[in-house]
C-alpha cells in the first residue's frame, strides 16, 4: 500500500483565483488533512478574497513543515499584494512547526513589504527562508534585514522562557538590488544568526565596499556556515581581501561561490592563499569563473588545492586571464581525476567532479594589468586614509587649520577609483 502523502499541491495550473468560490473548489482535499506537512500554491494567481480563505484553512494546520509560495501574485495590482500577502502570513505565524518559507519571484519591493516584514520579525519556528528575485532594493532589504535581527531577538527570548528554539539555517535573497545601502543591516542580522549554515546572496549590485562589510563584520560570525554564493556581485582587491581574512575561520564550508565579481589577479591571489592555510578542509566546489584570475593566482589555487584543501572535487575557472595548456590546468585535471577515482563511490555525478568547460578564457594584458594595479595602489590608498581618518577620530586632537583639511580632502579625492 502506498504510503498517504502529507503534501498539498496546486503547483503550476496556473489557476486565476479571486473570490472564495475560486479558491474552495481547488482546496476540499486540503480541508479534509489534517496531517499535511508540506503546501505547494507556486504558479498560480491568488488575489486577496482568496488568500483570506486559504489563511483560514491554513490557519487550522499545526503540522505543516513547509510554505512554498512562490510567483502567486503574477498580474495582480500594486494594492492587492499587501493584503493578500497579509492574510497568508498572518495565518502562518500561527503554525508552531513551520520552518520553511519560500515566497521566491513575487514583487514585493518597498510598496509591498509590511506585511512579509512583520512576519519575518516574529516567526520564531523559521530556519530556512527563500526569497529570491522580489524586487527590493536596498531600502526594503534594510527592512527584511532589521526584521531578521529583530527575529533574532524573539528567538533569544523564547530560549530564555525554556523553549525549544532552532536557528536560522538558511538565507536565500538573491537578484534582489539590495546593494552596498542595504549591507550594513544584512552585516548585522548575520552577526546576530550565527547557526548561518546557507547564504546565498547572488547578482545583488553589491559592490566592494558593501562586500566587505557583509563579510568582515557580518558573515565572519556565521563560523558553521557550509554553502556562501556571492556570485555576480563586485569584489575587486577590496572585497577579495575581506573574503581572504574572514574564508580561514570558515571550517565547515562546502561550497564558495565568488563567480564573476572581478576579484582581479591579485585578488585572486589573496583568496588562495587564504584558502591555503588549511582552515578549510571540507570544501568541496569552488566557483572562481570571470574575475580576471591571471596564471599567477590560478598557481596558487592549484597548490592550495593540493596541499589544503583534500575535499575540494569541483573547480569552476572559465573566463579567466590564462591559457588552457597552463601547466597548473594539467595538474588541477589530474588531481580531481584521482580523488573522483579515490572518492566518488560506484555512482558517479559528472557534473560534481572536475574543471568546468574552459572555453572562454582570455589572455592577459600587459595593459590591462597596469590598469588594474594603478586602481589597486589606489584602493589600497584610499583604504589606509579612511582608516586614519577613522583612527584620528577616536582621538581628542586639536582642529587643523583650513589648508590642513583642505589638502586630506584633495588627496582622498585623488584616490577616488
Amino acid at each position: 500500500m502506498a504510503p498517504k502523502t502529507k503534501i498539498f499541491s496546486l503547483e503550476g495550473k496556473g489557476l486565476k483565483l479571486d473570490t472564495k468560490e475560486d479558491v474552495e473548489v481547488h482546496i476540499k482535499a486540503l480541508r479534509e488533512m489534517d496531517d499535511v506537512e508540506e503546501i505547494r500554491l507556486l504558479g498560480n494567481t491568488l488575489g486577496v478574497e482568496a488568500c483570506k480563505v486559504l489563511g483560514e484553512v491554513l490557519e487550522t494546520k499545526k503540522l505543516l513543515q513547509i510554505a512554498n509560495l512562490a510567483d502567486i501574485f503574477t498580474g495582480r495590482l500594486l494594492n492587492e499584494i499587501p493584503q493578500a500577502l497579509s492574510h497568508l502570513l498572518t495565518s502562518l505565524l500561527t503554525l508552531p512547526n513551520l520552518h520553511t518559507v519560500n515566497l521566491n519571484d513575487n514583487a514585493f519591493g518597498l510598496n509591498t513589504q509590511a506585511p512579509l516584514v512583520a512576519f519575518l520579525s516574529s516567526h520564531v519556528p523559521l530556519q530556512h527562508l527563500i526569497l529570491n528575485n522580489n524586487g527590493l532594493g536596498p531600502h526594503a532589504g534594510i527592512l527584511i534585514a532589521d526584521a531578521l535581527s529583530a527575529l533574532h531577538a524573539k528567538k533569544e527570548e523564547a530560549r530564555k522562557a525554556g523553549k525549544q528554539v532552532p536557528d536560522l539555517e538558511t538565507v536565500i535573497c538573491g537578484r534582489n538590488r539590495l546593494e552596498n545601502g542595504s549591507m550594513t543591516a544584512w552585516a548585522k542580522a548575520y552577526s546576530l544568526h550565527t547557526g548561518v549554515k546557507e547564504v546565498k546572496m547572488v547578482q545583488n549590485g553589491i559592490r566592494q565596499e558593501g562586500i566587505s562589510h557583509l563579510l568582515t563584520d557580518g558573515l565572519r560570525h556565521a563560523r558553521g556556515i557550509r554553502v556562501l554564493d556571492l556570485q555576480d556581485n563586485t569584489f575587486t582587491i577590496l572585497g577579495a581581501k575581506a573574503l581572504a581574512t574572514v574564508a580561514p575561520g570558515w571550517t565547515e564550508i562546502q561550497e564558495l561561490g565568488v563567480g564573476d565579481s572581478l576579484l582581479s589577479a591579485k585578488g585572486g591571489v589573496a583568496v588562495a592563499n587564504a584558502l591555503a592555510k588549511g582552515g578549510n578542509k571540507k570544501l568541496e566546489t569552488l566557483r572562481l569563473q570571470y574575475n580576471d584570475i591571471t596564471a599567477k593566482g590560478l598557481e596558487a589555487f592549484t597548490n592550495a588545492a593540493k596541499k589544503a584543501l583534500p575535499a575540494l572535487k569541483k573547480i569552476e575557472l572559465n573566463g579567466n586571464k590564462f591559457s588552457e595548456e597552463d601547466q597548473s590546468i594539467m595538474i588541477l585535471r589530474e588531481l580531481l581525476e584521482e580523488r573522483k577515482e579515490k572518492l566518488a563511490g560506484e555512482v558517479i555525478m559528472e557534473d560534481d567532479w572536475g574543471l568546468d568547460s574552459l572555453s572562454d578564457l582570455e589572455d592577459e594584458s600587459d595593459e590591462e594589468s597596469e590598469e588594474e594595479e594603478e586602481e589597486e595602489e589606489a584602493e589600497e590608498l584610499r583604504e589606509k586614509l579612511l582608516e586614519e581618518a577613522e583612527e584620528a577620530q577616536e582621538q581628542p586632537v586639536a582642529q587643523e587649520d583650513d589648508s590642513e583639511v583642505d589638502a586630506v580632502a584633495a588627496k582622498l579625492a585623488k584616490t577616488e577609483i
